[in-house]
């Protein structure tokens, strides 16, 4: 007979504790552990009388190969950046988890997409644990999508809606958020670790049932992850990541899994009065407010996903009022920048270790490829040295800790969105200039090769770009 017990779980990082403790163990956080209660021992009815597993019903085996292609058919949105991050549109059946920080606009993007669907004949309903039904309403009045037939539910109970999803025919169902829904056989508050987990399970097992797609809304922890158990991204089909600062007014819409698509695509949005609007290109709306002739500016050629992305460095270097000079980074990795500038000064010999150094990626973009460095390294040499970096340049390159300078993939397609936005020259790894003159399409860019750090110090000294 199953006894009852009492455990403490981490509602930061889901681990276990047989006993409650201040601090969690696994990830270090204080007044983070919870009592549940479980059932120790096997589960009831598992067994038979005599211990061996009771038998189970034979399942149903099929093949490959699909029967009915309509079943597998995407629905698309309409909003093309939304539909690009979901790798062309909703699968049937798919369960999307979106976090984002708090007032970032996820309800906002989340109901212009299901109004979109609506609008095409497709059943959506939007269940908002944490509004009110008139509250939800008030939202599409003021995007102008009142006019859409999304049908709305105020509800926190697993079991109802469950329940509502059995009798509808629902294609698209949105659930906001994962962590207000609890589950009336499970004893514990909302927005646990068990309910949150036991929830999510439960919604997941019935849409793929009925093949309705399902948009998850998820809290963000201070460090920016999801809240709740880490156990939620393995279960959902696909992870998006709603990035941005509330006070500036673009988003972007990132993708970190996707069973569907691809993982590495990004969408831009731009906040309005009348919600979220496409930008279709981020390129020259991050290049807009760009100054010419100013110190520490160089201008990347990155690539996100399958699209190509220019986005401006700025650097600062200023004189230490005190003994420990700060290294402060926005939009790029702290590491990263702690590396260049090792780099710089002991394989070129330029003092930083003096000098406070700010870097910024300017328009709220958050950069991870190590195809920056160039780049960063352009304006970190301008703003020391107080010469401008020429305008009409791009520079993408990885740095080894030698001082070389190493080529990156798709330069092919880096070239090409610069040459549409104007640019004329572009300083890369010397392995893939011999390529250039392949494509028409930058055909009359001048492109200097760049071995080691030192060639980049000598151009932007002698301005010979």
């Amino acid at each position: 007979m199953s006894k009852s017990r009492t455990t403490y779980v981490c509602q930061s990082c889901g681990a276990v504790h047989a006993l409650w403790s201040g601090k969690c163990d696994a990830c270090g956080e204080w007044n983070t552990l919870q009592a549940e209660q479980v059932e120790s021992g096997p589960p009831k009815g598992l067994h038979s009388g005599s211990g061996s597993l009771k038998k189970g019903k034979s399942l149903d085996l099929v093949g490959l190969q699909i029967e009915d292609q309509k079943q597998i058919a995407r629905m698309v949105t309409g909003i093309h950046e939304f539909d690009r991050v979901t790798g062309g549109g909703l699968v049937p059946g798919g369960a999307i988890l979106l976090g984002g920080d708090p007032g970032i606009g996820k309800s906002t993007l989340l109901l212009q997409a299901v109004c979109s669907l609506a609008l095409q004949g497709l059943k959506c309903v939007y269940v908002s644990g944490e509004e009110a039904v008139d509250q939800v309403r008030m939202r599409a009045l003021r995007l102008k999508m009142d006019h859409a037939p999304v049908a709305l539910a105020s509800a926190t109970n697993v079991r109802d809606i469950a329940s509502t999803i059995d009798q509808n025919e629902i294609d698209v169902l949105v659930i906001d958020s994962i962590q207000t829904m609890y589950v009336d056989s499970v004893e514990s508050a909302p927005g646990t670790v068990t309910q949150v987990r036991t929830a999510a399970q439960e919604l997941i097992r019935i849409t793929k049932r009925t093949k309705t797609a399902t948009f998850f809304v998820g809290h963000v922890t201070k460090e920016g992850q999801i809240a709740g158990p880490r156990v939620l991204e393995h279960m959902v089909d696909t992870v998006l990541y709603f990035e941005g600062d509330r006070g500036h007014q673009f988003r972007i819409l990132r993708t970190v899994k996707n069973r569907f698509g691809p993982t590495d695509e990004i969408g831009v949005f731009e906040m309005g009065e009348k919600g979220l609007s496409e930008v279709p290109n981020p390129s020259a709306l991050f290049l807009s407010q760009r100054q010419p002739d100013v110190t520490g500016s160089a201008v990347f050629a990155g690539m996100e996903g399958t699209r190509p992305l220019l986005v401006e460095v700025q650097a600062l270097v200023a004189p230490a009022p005190y003994g420990a000079p700060r290294r402060s980074v926005v939009g790029w990795d702290q590491n990263r920048l702690s590396m260049i500038l090792a780099v710089l000064e002991a394989r070129c010999g330029m003092a930083f270790s003096n000098s406070e150094v700010y870097l910024n990626m300017a328009g709220g973009i958050r950069i991870t490829e190590p195809a920056a460095d160039l780049a960063v390294a352009a304006s970190l040499i301008s703003a020391l040295m107080g010469r401008p970096v020429p305008a009409e340049c791009v520079f993408f390159g990885e740095i080894g800790l030698s001082g070389e300078v190493r080529a990156v993939s798709q330069w092919g397609q880096r070239l090409k969105e610069s040459a549409k936005l104007g640019f004329t020259n572009a300083c890369i790894a010397e392995t893939v200039s011999s390529q250039k003159k392949t494509s028409a399409s930058y055909s009359d860019m001048k492109v200097r090769e760049i071995k080691h750090l030192d060639d980049l110090i000598h151009i932007l000294r002698e301005g010979i770009v």
